[in-house]
């Protein structure tokens, strides 16, 4: 026999319990005309109380969960730049030859709009994201993913990537990359072709890496000055970067 779920019996429960008042006002006070005429008040508001709460309370709880669940994605983000992104993003970026046509867009500013964000992320997208095959050691690379994969592999495990589709693809890319230099016994006598392959997938993390920070960036200009503080401090596209407030180079 198929169990009666906890709404129906809620439901019947709700029902059966305004009849019993109804019929109470009814024997006690009477006047079954009011009672009619209440009834029917009642059940003409009823549509409008629905769409009240089932559109209106509902669609504002959802905006603040949504919130809610968007502010604990960021924090995850914020994690992953602190252990691994950030550095990752400075070594790759050290390492390209054409950085330069990027670089300057992307000393972060506090005096930066929504509007500069914005163009930023136009031209950082366009950008061909290539790493110089000539000074990446992949052992030393691999070694270094390998210390981190434990925690790349709890962020894969957080719910709250769900929320955020482009972040998850940077982890995606790096846990292939990865697995890839995981299946090599030696980086030392790779034919070009792999060697290649490789870079394919190296110069994919890199280019999520970019466009993610620059995000990341908006999103902590907008909602956490202290952080945003920080992190332009220890920007990986800046070469004169410093955390040590006041003692920052200028070009």
């Amino acid at each position: 026999m198929k169990t009666i779920s906890w709404e129906i019996k809620l439901g019947i429960s709700l029902v059966i319990l305004a009849t019993l008042i109804y019929t109470l006002k009814y024997f006690i006070l009477g006047d079954p005309v009011n009672t009619y005429m209440y009834i029917f008040n009642a059940a003409g508001f009823l549509p409008l109380n629905v769409l009240f709460v089932t559109i209106v309370i509902n669609k504002l709880l959802s905006i603040r969960a949504q919130r809610e669940r968007l502010e604990k994605l960021n924090m995850v983000i914020g994690m992953f730049y602190s252990e691994i992104g950030t550095e990752m993003l400075a070594r790759l970026s050290h390492n390209d030859p054409g950085v330069g046509k990027i670089k300057d867009h992307l000393l972060v500013s506090d005096r930066w709009s929504e509007k500069d964000f914005n163009a930023v992320k136009e031209i950082i997208s366009a950008h061909d994201y290539q790493v110089d095959d000539s000074d990446i050691d992949f052992a030393i690379l691999y070694n270094w993913l390998e210390s981190k994969r434990d925690f790349i592999l709890r962020l894969l495990e957080n719910p709250a990537l769900l929320e955020h589709g482009p972040f998850t693809e940077l982890l995606r890319a790096l846990s292939h990359l990865m697995d890839e230099l995981s299946r090599r016994s030696s980086f030392t006598t790779l034919p070009n072709t792999d060697i290649s392959h490789l870079f394919l997938d190296l110069n994919r993390v890199y280019r999520h890496l970019a466009i993610q920070w620059l995000g990341y960036m908006q999103y902590l200009k907008k909602n956490y000055p202290y952080l945003f503080s920080f992190a332009m401090r220890v920007n990986p596209f800046d070469e004169h970067a410093t955390p040590v407030v006041g003692e920052r180079i200028e070009a």
